[in-house]
């Protein structure tokens, strides 16, 4: 076991379990407790929400280490290398270290059957509860009630914002899903929601649970101006508390609003830098500007993950706010469980033109689905054997002037990647 590769473990947990999704905290609370794991650092941080997850956990892991602080980050999906979910102080977990959590946690696993996704959240506390950490943010996979990450229990609670998505796991109205992300919330501990309407199911719960429950438009909220942002909000005694005049930073503001927040509540204090800090973060895939040098001249490649309507028509907006010279163009390609319908729709009369492509899943759209949905759409586009030649083809056949976005999934954007690094 212990000479495995890291590929090769990863190669052998995708036939661990029969299903790639089996919610549920029995299995893995019982594998946790045989390998005794203590709390995966000094405080905790649990990060929910359709979207906004990543910008969130990113923007509070730099609000930590600006101050001096330890800190682990779990996430997920990775784009390139599964060492991307488990990060400490900014670095990838090394494929030595997660290969000895994997052998750890298969030294007591019995015959208890684990998902991939599950065997990789035990790797990621086993390794954060060795490395004695002042911060570990944990950003929940699917849901919150019964995703794995909810094995621990947080010292703040983050909900970033409710939309319909995975409606087969998670429910087919707002309030199911709000019912289900707020499973994260715990009796007496601070919780932070992002939703400017959040559903009544989720309000009911905390109240219920005596969660405190603090709001974005009532607890804490930002104001924008053309050049800066405000913020407002309590503290963990709940004092008020503001910042002015702050950059803007390049990830979406509204996730740095509820970071700052969930910071605040863990007892830290804001300072002068906080604005700079934010600022500076940044996210592979989202909002992700890349300048890409061709033999006649720049390309302006834009990548983003945006997979559900919510997504979509925030990233629709960021680019309207962007002028551009030339045309605008898309390289797209989705799995076969997201409302593609409802992201053309967010974005139509953005693109002069879409790319498109199957992506390597046996989830995705077909591209015979795809067609279907931009012919509906009435849009114009082009097909492809992949996302890699998709890619290749709109930079081939565009100018210095325009833009690409990439966007649609987390393959999308991962294979847009591995064709960057062959440029």
């Amino acid at each position: 076991m212990s000479e495995r590769t890291l590929d090769q473990w990863l190669s052998w947990l995708e036939q661990l379990h029969p299903s790639e999704i089996e919610l549920g905290l029995q299995r893995i609370r019982e594998v946790a407790a045989r390998l005794q794991l203590p709390k995966p650092a000094r405080q905790v941080v649990t990060v929910t929400g359709t979207n906004g997850k990543g910008s969130t956990c990113a923007y509070l892991a730099a609000l930590c280490r600006a101050q001096g602080m330890s800190v682990g980050l779990y996430s997920s999906p990775h784009f390139q290398h599964y060492n991307e979910r488990i990060q400490i102080n900014g670095e990838m977990a090394s494929d030595a270290l997660i290969c000895a959590a994997f052998t750890a946690i298969e030294a007591v696993r019995g015959d208890t059957s684990l998902t991939y996704f599950e065997m990789g959240t035990l790797a990621a506390l086993w390794i954060f509860s060795r490395q004695m950490l002042d911060v570990a943010i944990l950003e929940v996979g699917l849901g919150g009630r019964l995703d794995a990450v909810n094995i621990v229990d947080p010292d703040v609670a983050v909900v970033t914002g409710i939309a319909l998505d995975h409606a087969d796991w998670l429910g087919h109205t707002r309030e199911d899903v709000a019912r289900e992300k707020a499973g994260i919330f715990r009796a007496g501990v601070p919780a932070v929601c992002g939703d400017l309407q959040p559903p009544q199911s989720l309000l009911e719960h905390a109240t219920a649970l005596g969660t405190p429950l603090l709001l974005r438009g009532r607890d804490f909220d930002l104001a924008l101006t053309d050049t800066a942002w405000h913020w407002h909000g309590l503290s963990a005694q709940g004092a008020p508390l503001t910042l002015n005049d702050l950059p803007l930073p390049a990830l979406p503001v509204e996730n740095a609003a509820v970071a700052v927040q969930a910071f605040a509540l863990l007892g830290h204090a804001l300072d002068a830098a906080t604005g700079d800090t934010l600022q500076q973060t940044r996210l592979t895939g989202r909002l992700q500007v890349l300048q890409v040098t061709l033999a006649d001249g720049p390309r302006t490649l834009i990548l983003d993950v945006a997979h559900n309507p919510q997504a979509a028509a925030y990233v629709a907006g960021w680019l309207q706010q962007r002028p551009v010279q030339g045309q605008r163009y898309a390289v797209f390609g989705a799995l076969a469980d997201k409302d593609v319908d409802g992201v053309l729709a967010a974005m139509r009369g953005v693109f002069s033109g879409w790319d498109i492509a199957a992506l390597p899943s046996s989830r995705s759209f077909s591209l015979e689905q795809l067609q279907q949905h931009l012919q509906q759409a009435g849009e114009h586009w082009r097909s492809h054997a992949d996302i890699r030649s998709a890619l290749s083809a709109r930079l081939a056949d565009s100018d210095p002037h325009d833009e690409i976005l990439v966007f649609g999934s987390f393959f999308t954007v991962a294979q847009a990647l591995a064709r960057l690094q062959e440029l």
